[in-house]
């Protein structure tokens, strides 16, 4: 018995490792010995080690030369325009890259100039992708991941931060120069860029990666009703159709979901407001570029670092009933500030404009109805039914379809009531038949055959639009190209 456990003990014990090996046993005689590491593995296996050794090194010296030039920049002494002096200073960066005596070749050099400059004037890396006009949204998850949509598609770019400390210095960069922070007590905010572009940014605790930051673009030449066409985004009859309605002084709420272009057509909208008219625009982060000479425009304002202070849209929105405004512009009700809206295009200020979050005409009235129980009165649902019936005239619904196309999808009138139910009847549809071969979403837009109930309205309005628009017809036919 103990001779038999003494056997299966030794057959239980690993081989002893032969002298010299590193822990594995010796190939048998004859066996084929395993292949050397050759010197191209060896030298592929080292790159990437090499890259990131370069590209420290030159961030390293980015910021050298930054030091040096916040410590040798005299601002008082440069005069002329943004442009003269960003020659006068880049002058000075290349005299600094000069002392610094690095093997730069002519390329690293001319990049390192130029990204000095974005980080003393622009908001650094960024300033790459804002270059870029066919860029809508910029997507920051932490220092080291920036996501950009281009042609309504996501796309991962190459652009970096240093670390999360030069992301918050940017962040704070923005933040600040609309007279907001973002702190620790204050890790959510909202803010502009100096074209309009709206910015979110959330930082830690809150955001567990590293900062994020999300920009929404507003370029200096945005979208019109001709671009609107020309992308078959809408067609001339839906658009004359709204002018009218705007003209007319008659209240329209634009719907859609995240990132389907409401803003674009809100502005688009505010557009057919005559000169003559007084309008006020309230927004929390102002974005809407009106035309016209008469325009007032508000903003939220965040609580201080004490928590006091904070200006919500219904208090801008109470103040600006005082203001004699002949159309009001809200860039959108989320909030108990919807009970306010309502009451005020019911009371005189027909003409007024605003954005609601839903993913249809029927989800907006829900969601309406919600919003104005968040002001805390104990409405019953069917006055506040009412309050919408007699308030809203149009609903447009703008969504962004397969393959990232943005079109104005439904025109959508509110007649009353049945009951306790809003009655609301569709008078054009973008009617979608399909994808294409590349996935973009394929269709056409059709007129009902409805006409809207407040015809007279218009033609008294001096806005009278050709009535043969709402024989049923295909109106436009977008095969997705």
């Amino acid at each position: 018995m103990f001779g038999k456990r003494a056997t299966t003990s030794a057959i239980a014990q690993p081989p002893v490792p032969s002298k010299g090996s590193a822990g594995t046993s010796p190939p048998p005689p004859g066996a084929a010995k395993p292949p050397l590491p050759t010197k191209a593995a060896t030298t592929a296996a080292a790159k990437p080690k090499v890259a990131k050794e370069k590209v420290e090194q030159f961030n390293a010296l980015k910021m050298r030369l930054h030091r040096k030039l916040i410590d040798k920049l005299d601002l008082t002494r440069m005069v002329g325009d943004d442009e003269t002096l960003r020659e006068q200073v880049k002058t000075l960066v290349s005299q600094l890259a000069d002392e610094e005596n690095t093997l730069l070749n002519f390329n690293e050099r001319q990049r390192l100039i130029n990204e000095v400059l974005d980080e003393t004037f622009g908001l650094g890396p960024l300033e790459v992708i804002l270059a870029d006009s066919q860029i809508s949204d910029i997507l920051v998850n932490g220092p080291k991941q920036v996501y950009v949509e281009r042609r309504g598609k996501l796309e991962l770019t190459e652009v970096e931060f240093r670390d999360n400390a030069h992301l918050m210095h940017v962040i704070d960069k923005i933040v600040s120069a609309v007279g907001r922070r973002c702190d620790e007590t204050c890790p959510l905010v909202d803010a502009r860029l100096a074209d309009g572009s709206r910015v979110n940014a959330v930082i830690p605790p809150l955001a567990i990666d590293g900062a994020s930051m999300s920009i929404r673009r507003f370029g200096a030449d945005p979208l019109t009703w001709d671009d609107y066409i020309n992308f078959k985004s809408v067609t001339p009859e839906i658009r004359d159709f709204l002018q009218a309605c705007v003209l007319a002084h008659l209240n329209i709420v634009v719907v859609g979901g995240t990132g389907s272009g409401k803003t674009t057509l809100l502005n688009n909208l505010s557009s057919f407001i005559p000169d003559t008219d007084r309008v006020v625009t309230i927004e929390d982060a102002a974005e809407l570029q009106l035309r016209q000479p008469h325009v007032v425009r508000l903003e939220t304002r965040p609580a201080n670092i004490e928590g006091k202070g904070r200006i919500t849209i219904r208090d801008l929105l109470i103040n600006s009933l005082r203001m004699r405004p002949d159309r009001i512009v809200v860039g959108e009700c989320r909030g108990p500030e919807t009970l306010d809206m309502l009451q005020a295009m019911n009371t005189g200020h027909d003409g007024s404009l605003t954005t609601v979050h839903a993913n249809s005409t029927r989800d907006a009235v829900s969601r309406v109805e919600t919003m104005v129980m968040m002001a805390g009165f104990e409405l019953p649902v069917r006055a506040i039914r009412q309050q919408f019936a007699a308030a809203i005239h149009i609903l447009v619904q703008a969504q962004r379809l397969s393959g990232g196309a943005r079109k104005l999808i439904g025109v959508t009138e509110v007649t009353g009531m049945e009951g306790e139910i809003i009655t609301m009847q569709d008078i054009f549809v973008f009617e979608q038949t399909g994808v294409t071969g590349k996935g973009r979403a394929k269709g056409q837009f059709v007129s009902t055959g409805i006409r809207p109930s407040f015809l007279e309205r218009l033609k008294t309005s001096g806005c009278e639009v050709d009535p043969s628009i709402f024989t049923r017809r295909v109106l436009m036919v977008d095969e997705g190209e």
